[in-house]
């Protein structure tokens, strides 16, 4: 399953964090300063990416990927910070608030999703665009990963989704799973993309990516807003929570198998 909008929520606005870690720094800012750092972070992001694909995959480390993607983010938005030296306090301030639980939270039916799978022996695992700091500290900090067991994420693969080498690697992390002592039992058949349902929030990256990858997927809004109506008449399943989820695999008694 993917994470941030499916299990993983976001606290507050980026552009407050990031304004907040400035001020903190005592780097002024003005209001419309303030305003542009939301949209001036789209930028950068997309900017930094396209340098240094998958957050820079083995070519450098996460972090050093992010300084670049934070500083341009306040460089775009018109933000001066007077010196070197205030830089690095200002992107090691944003650095260590968006490893907290200030920044993000798990979504009540997160944790209730994972123990019903793990009643049911399913294996659960994270397919995301992101940097192994998820897996490293955000997602122990939400008490996730004790539900979780295997986690793959675009820095470490070297691909994101919607690709479907990243789905490929999410199945060779579940195989051993599947057969890993008496909870799983010994049995168990090798893992095959029909036998695997993705749950994610995006339809191009966790619907059309892991549909051509050979999985089941279906997609959350949990705002349902008119974004998920296109989703539905696209032909994707779309429902509005974790627990909705469960309810139509019940209610269905869905078995995943080769798709007709």
């Amino acid at each position: 399953m993917d994470v941030t909008g499916t299990i993983v929520a976001f606290n507050g606005r980026l552009e407050e964090h990031y304004a907040n870690a400035a001020r903190f720094c005592h780097v002024p800012l003005t209001h419309d300063e303030i305003q542009a750092i939301g949209s001036a972070f789209g930028r950068a992001y997309k900017e930094t990416s396209r340098q240094h694909p998958c957050f820079g995959n083995d070519k450098m480390s996460a972090k050093d990927w992010w300084r670049i993607c934070v500083l341009r983010s306040f460089q775009l938005a018109g933000i001066a910070i007077p010196s070197r030296a205030c830089m690095e306090r200002v992107f090691q301030r944003v650095y260590s608030t968006f490893g907290s639980p200030q920044t993000y939270r798990a979504f009540e039916d997160a944790i209730p999703f994972l123990k019903w799978a793990w009643r049911k022996r399913l294996v659960c695992g994270v397919i995301s665009n992101a940097d192994e700091r998820y897996g490293d500290s955000i997602l122990p900090m939400l008490g996730l990963t004790d539900h979780l067991q295997f986690l793959v994420f675009s820095k470490e693969v070297g691909f994101p989704k919607p690709h479907a080498r990243i789905y490929q690697e999410a199945m060779l992390a579940a195989e051993p799973w599947l057969g890993k002592g008496r909870k799983w039992g010994r049995d168990a058949a090798p893992l095959v993309p029909s036998e695997v349902l993705h749950i994610g929030n995006d339809y191009e990256k966790d619907y059309v990516g892991a549909t051509k990858a050979g999985f089941h997927a279906v997609l959350l809004a949990r705002f349902d807003n008119t974004e998920a109506q296109e989703w539905r008449e696209k032909g994707a399943p779309v429902f509005t929570d974790l627990m909705d989820v469960i309810e139509a695999l019940a209610r269905d008694g869905y078995v995943f198998g080769p798709k007709l």
